[in-house]
């Protein structure tokens, strides 16, 4: 078949070559057509379930809010796991589904089950609400807005009702969240003491109140040949027409109007749950987040154009901050670092092989190969669905040393070949194009098999599941279909051009003399290592024992850190304190941080936005560091960061990157690196053994960020009713509860409506009159008689305390303590953390320690890798049986494995010390690239000695035959590989940086020894062929 091929190629060529020009033009337009991302869509099937329960403390939430959702989703198809978070009047619950779990389905799922749940739900709780569906990787744009005059409140009222559905509106935006500023809200105050006064009962307050700022309509009316409809306009934005509502009528008639026992002002939303600063000023942040499946880079430009847009129609003081979070910076310099790579490597190539070759038509002819293999590999990762990001560009730009493999050995055989037949007398030579195809015939099949054995050897990763096959996979069939193109080419295309470029008959090129030493002294060193094989083999031996040893001594990880440009900064302070207080620690952090040299600048989240899925206390702050680095490592600069902050007293540090401790939190619920979840039924045990766990752990080498799941006690206002006295003053309980919810806690009861904007109308007690606990005993309720008593004749009010938040994972309590990892690998920390734990912390019955994070990942990862490398390993030899009819020749090729291990550890012994899994996998992928030096020599071993050549003769002639395709082969695939190798700290070669390394290490062991050691077991183990 494939000699149908060569030969249908040569036959017709201007048809080859046309079909190549098609395929460039085609893959040009697909490469400017494609979508540019960071990484593959990473995100775990998940559905987020948010819900409001204004005022209700945290059990009450997770008993009547949380508990009820994770009762109805639990047993939907196809879910994992369920996690939920109950606070102060909010609860938020995880659905997570099995990985290809479709999305759609899965919101369709838990729509259905959560319709089941609302009559659950008790009054005043808001709906269930769906977060919009969403990337990992979703949040592109941090959008700051800072004021000179403008109020806070005109601020955030302009980023609700002018900014945010400017965005919205724009195509692939799923969400806008608004944080910070003063929500706006028309308020009536109550004074009671005015209300007893008037006689006005709270109930009639309501009654007059609820939607008396609502339109009314009268139907229609016909006169005079038109059609008139009938509006009753009862809407008014001036608080002086809403305080002139008649509440009730005095027994003589007089109206009580609503201004006479109430005050009608415009105010702040309280409570209120979350604060916002730019570069340590106070202002309003808003986050854009992306649709899955969404250019980030065409949805940057399009949210650039729209905020434009709004400066023009924004007052003259109001300030639009774009440069505090931007995803396109990370993925502008991690796709140009690897672009960069990718043009280097093949400028390697090509001074290999014009070094080797020394002429610019068979180096031409052999570079052919990159681009159009490259091109091919776009149209297929586009017709699959794929886009272009790191990991796709990154598995070409690994391939593209290899990509020229087949070529070279293709047009070093047709040239060596062309050149001998000029050398004959003119009667014996025969036609070019028989030449041509003699030649490459000769070489068909170790360049189909050296190509089948490379892509079973990345076969393990396409069953890697969960989070790093979403990773992975992309980049093993960018590298796949890459060498396939290649390999297509090599048997196409490069035979044309063959005939082309290398026939002309005055062609009186000869190998270069270098090369012609080259080959003579590697004739002389081989004849005597053919004299000393047992030290040679001895020697090799030893290398290979001694690789293997220290490779079990290095450290394990999952994935090397990234190097995203910016940082993010949670900091936690003790559950209870105040928005205010929380904002002070937060104004001390951004102080710190602006006078680290690197940083940019400074954008703070303190608490929560409103049914934002990344809810966080009031106690807490999450900070986005934009930076550029300069004379010092961003290790330094993170250390330095963390011994500053240690000025501020009782708070806790955790230092992450935005993608990265996204990637943390889906795997493990938690933004860090390691997750230890403790589960139990009561908290204050829960909190006494994660404190337990947080001691024993504390001094592990490399442990840092160690951080306590804050679900510590927090203050209450507890009101329990003295039933007795209700009864006895007339009062229901449903009326005490209204009494509650009302005047403390404030009840919308209408809507103002104002040029488009919708603002609540929200009636509770005087702010004067709730500003202490005293207050609340003495305020005045209505009694079954119409009479006045203080709330305290039938409350009892008392401060008590409280959770401020509780876990929830799989309908089990939890608390978790959480670590990042600092100057030392994964595992090792891990099995450290696992063994302090087991001798010094003791679990009681009903209690248990589960563990979570990264290090999950890779275990389960190395486990499918180690285990399906084998299985590869043994294809590979099927493969070699089946070329060469031998056992013992398909043994031999791969004794290539052991030699470019040596190589490979070395590498990492030099560099990083550790094993992540794309190190593993450049170990796998380095076998099966390895082994095409060894098939090579073998197959021309035995096709001399078919030839009646001696075993000895055949072995030496051989190995000098092939002594050019194999070192240009292993150079050009080596050297390509120099860019991503030292390029480790740059955005974008973190993934494939372990990969090259490895692979360059390797490759260049492999060869040199493949060169003297097969030669020798070959010619010790291998009968002559007849």
């Amino acid at each position: 078949m494939l000699n149908k091929l060569i030969s249908y190629s040569l036959k017709n060529r201007p048809l080859v070559l046309l079909a190549s020009l098609l395929i460039l033009i085609g893959g040009c337009w697909t490469a400017w057509r494609m979508e540019v991302d960071v990484f593959p869509d990473l995100t775990a099937p998940t559905v987020v379930v948010m819900t409001e329960a204004p005022g209700m403390a945290t059990e009450e939430v997770e008993q009547l809010v949380s508990f009820p959702i994770e009762t109805a989703v639990n047993g939907a198809t196809d879910v994992r796991r369920v996690r939920s978070n109950s606070t102060t009047g909010f609860s938020i619950v995880w659905v997570e589904f099995d990985w290809g779990t479709d999305i759609f389905n899965a919101r369709q799922t838990v729509s259905e089950k959560l319709a089941t749940v609302a009559d659950l739900l008790p009054d005043g709780v808001g709906m269930p609400t769906l977060a919009p569906q969403s990337s990992i990787l979703g949040e592109v744009i941090f959008i700051g807005l800072t004021t000179d005059s403008t109020s806070l409140m005109d601020l955030r009222t302009m980023a609700e009702w002018t900014i945010r559905p400017r965005l919205l509106s724009t195509g692939g935006v799923a969400q806008v969240t608004v944080m910070g500023g003063d929500m706006k809200e028309y308020q009536i105050q109550l004074y009671p003491e005015r209300m007893k006064h008037y006689g006005v009962s709270l109930a009639e307050v309501k009654a007059a109140t609820e939607n008396m700022n609502r339109n009314s309509t009268g139907g229609v009316l016909y006169e005079y040949g038109n059609e008139y409809i009938v509006r009753g306009t009862l809407m008014s934005t001036d608080t002086r027409d809403i305080a002139k509502a008649v509440v009730k009528r005095t027994a003589e008639g007089n109206p009580i109007l609503l201004e006479d026992i109430a005050k009608v002002t415009i105010g702040a939303k309280v409570p209120k749950v979350g604060l916002a600063a730019i570069d340590g000023k106070p202002g309003v942040l808003v986050t854009v987040t992306k649709q899955p499946s969404t250019s980030t880079l065409e949805l940057t430009q399009q949210i650039d154009k729209a905020v434009e847009e709004l400066k023009q129609a924004l007052p003259a003081d109001v300030k639009m901050h774009t440069h505090l979070y931007r995803q396109q910076e990370f993925i502008d310099s991690s796709i140009s670092n690897i672009k960069k790579s990718l043009i280097e490597g093949g400028i390697f190539v090509t001074l290999v092989l014009f070094i080797f070759l020394m002429n610019a038509r068979t180096t031409a002819i052999s570079l052919v190969t990159i681009p159009l293999s490259l091109l091919v590999t776009l149209i297929v990762l586009k017709a699959m669905g794929m886009t272009i990001n790191t990991m796709s560009i990154g598995g070409m730009a690994i391939a593209i040393g290899s990509l020229v493999d087949d070529a070279i050995v293709d047009v070093e055989n047709v040239f060596k070949r062309l050149r001998h037949n000029r050398s004959l007398p003119e009667e014996q030579r025969l036609p070019a194009l028989t030449v041509i195809f003699e030649a490459s015939r000769e070489v068909r099949m170790p360049i189909l098999n050296s190509t089948l054995i490379i892509v079973v050897s990345f076969l393990p990763l396409f069953f890697l599941s969960g989070m790093e096959g979403r990773m992975l996979v992309p980049l093993g069939v960018a590298f796949i279909v890459a060498l396939f193109a290649s390999t297509l080419v090599a048997l196409t295309l490069t035979p044309v051009l063959c005939s082309y470029l290398l026939t002309r008959p005055k062609d009186k090129s000869t190998e270069p003399k270098w090369v012609v030493a080259l080959k003579r002294k590697y004739g002389q060193l081989l004849a005597v290592v053919l004299r000393h094989e047992k030290a040679v083999l001895g020697t090799v031996g030893v290398l290979t024992i001694a690789a293997l040893a220290t490779f079990f001594t290095f450290g394990r990880s999952f994935l090397p850190p990234f190097n995203e440009g910016s940082m993010t900064i949670n900091i936690s302070s003790l559950p209870g304190i105040s928005l205010e207080e929380s904002d002070r620690i937060g104004r001390q952090a951004e102080q710190i941080l602006l006078t680290i040299p690197e940083v940019n600048a400074v954008a703070r989240k303190t608490g929560r936005a409103e049914l934002d899925a990344h809810a966080r206390g009031v106690n807490s702050s999450e900070i986005e560091v934009p930076y550029t680095l300069r004379d010092r490592s961003k290790d330094a600069m993170i250390a330095d960061i963390r011994e500053k902050m240690k000025a501020i007293p009782g708070i806790n540090v955790e230092i992450g990157q935005p993608i990265s401790h996204r990637i943390d939190a889906m795997l493990s619920g938690t933004s860090a690196n390691i997750a230890i979840k403790i589960f139990g039924p009561e908290l204050n045990q829960l909190q006494k053994l994660a404190n337990d766990v947080k001691t024993s752990i504390a001094d592990v080498e490399g442990v840092a960020d160690l951080t306590v799941e804050q679900q510590m006690e927090r203050p209450q206002l507890t009101i329990r009713p003295r039933r007795n006295q209700l009864a006895a003053y007339g009062i229901s309980l449903p009326e005490f509860a209204s009494i509650v919810r009302t005047l403390l806690g404030g009840e919308t009861v209408s809507q103002i409506y104002d040029g488009g904007k919708s603002f609540d109308l929200t009636l509770k007690i005087a702010d004067s009159h709730r500003e202490s606990i005293d207050d609340i005993k003495r305020m005045l309720i209505d009694t079954g008689d119409g009479q006045k008593i203080p709330f305290e004749y039938v409350a009892d009010i008392v401060s008590s305390a409280g959770p401020n938040a509780i876990s929830r994972e799989n309908a089990q309590r939890k608390i978790v303590v959480s670590a990042n990892v600092a100057e030392r690998d994964l595992r090792s920390v891990v099995n450290d953390i696992r063994k302090n734990i087991e001798e010094k912390v003791a679990m009681p019955k009903d209690y248990h320690v589960e563990y979570g994070g990264q290090f999950e990942s890779e275990e389960t990862a190395s486990r499918i890798l180690h285990l399906l490398s084998v299985i590869s390993i043994c294809i590979m030899l099927l493969l070699l049986y089946q070329q060469f009819r031998s056992w013992k020749q398909a043994i031999i090729v791969l004794l290539n494995l052991p030699l470019a291990l040596i190589g490979g550890v070395a590498v990492l012994a030099i560099t990083s010390g550790v094993v992540s899994i794309p190190a593993t996998i450049g170990f796998i992928s380095l076998f099966g690239i390895a082994t095409r030096g060894g098939m090579l020599l073998v197959d021309h071993y035995n096709e001399l000695q078919r030839r009646g050549i001696s075993r000895e003769e055949s072995i030496i002639s051989g190995s000098t035959d092939r002594l050019l395709p194999i070192i240009m082969t292993a150079l050009t695939s080596a050297l390509a590989l120099i860019p991503l190798a030292i390029g480790y700290d740059l955005p974008g070669n973190e993934i494939q940086s372990p990969m090259a390394q490895v692979m360059l290490g390797g490759l260049l062991t492999s060869t040199l020894l493949n060169l003297l050691v097969i030669p020798i077991v070959y010619n010790k183990y291998i009968p002559k062929t007849k």
